[in-house]
């Protein structure tokens, strides 16, 4: 299975008042096309920062990210971004957010609307296709955007803590429905929570990150098969992974902002 998206020793520094800090530090790392990963870590990591710089959103200090093997060098049509706001336009229904994409990319009529129905079906939300966002509940909300970003066709879905405002029953309902639609369509999908079952859950490898400056920690794999289900959430094999990650995520010796500049400062003097 080739490379998808692949991290080739990409940093990114913030400014901070007259200094600077390190979000992400020389982060390698390669997903597989096809492959649905989740990234966790420790608050501050540089998650949300990874998903930007893969989205093209933000330009890395130093190293790269390829996506099919060619740099990325802003957004792209292949990557559809979703993220924890649902950024859904409130004048329009469900469908005409849906045929957003679309209609920027000249299709025609017919074709919006097909490629919308298909993706609402898809997500669950049928009956709510001529409904505006203000009568949806949060989970519908972020199915519907969920549907707009399928609708372009991308290749790969950016998903940088996408449930975190939902409530913890709509939170498990969303995830089975990602990875349903995952099952059916097979797009790349790198996702960024803070819920380490929910990583579990839903990953075939979970890319744990460092506490600051953010690094790879650790690659858990999830050796469960496809499709997910409750029973599985309550098995040994599930708690025994979930346990990994955990210990992974919230027993790591964080690193001291001082620390950290004091390795810069190592860095650039070499």
């Amino acid at each position: 299975m080739s490379d998808k998206i692949s991290f080739r020793n990409v940093s990114h520094r913030f400014a901070l008042g007259d200094s600077s800090f390190t979000a992400l530090d020389r982060l390698s790392l390669d997903v597989a096309d096809g492959e649905f990963v989740t990234v966790v870590g420790p608050s501050g990591c540089g998650k949300s920062t990874a998903i930007n710089i893969a989205a093209g959103l933000v330009k890395p200090t130093s190293g790269e990210v390829l996506v099919d093997g060619r740099q990325v060098g802003g957004p792209g049509p292949e990557r559809g971004v979703i993220f924890q706001q649902y950024a859904l336009f409130p004048w329009l229904t469900v469908r005409k957010n849906v045929e957003f994409g679309l209609r920027l990319a000249r299709k025609s009529a017919a074709e919006r609307r097909r490629t919308a129905q298909h993706f609402i079906d898809l997500v669950g939300l049928g009956e709510f296709a001529d409904a505006l966002p203000k009568v949806l509940s949060g989970g519908m909300k972020q199915r519907c955007a969920i549907a707009r970003a399928y609708a372009v066709n991308p290749t790969i879905l950016l998903m940088d803590e996408p449930f975190g405002a939902l409530d913890a029953l709509t939170r498990v309902q969303m995830q089975d429905q990602v990875l349903a639609a995952w099952s059916r369509e097979r797009r790349t999908v790198m996702f960024v929570t803070h819920d380490v079952d929910e990583a579990v859950y839903l990953a075939k490898r979970v890319i744990v990150m460092a506490s600051r400056p953010g690094r790879l920690y650790e690659i858990v794999l999830v050796d469960l098969p496809y499709p997910r289900t409750e029973a599985m959430r309550l098995s040994p094999e599930f708690a025994e992974i979930r346990k990994r990650v955990w210990n992974a995520v919230y027993h790591q010796q964080p690193a001291s902002m001082e620390a950290a500049d004091d390795e810069d400062n190592r860095r650039r003097s070499k």
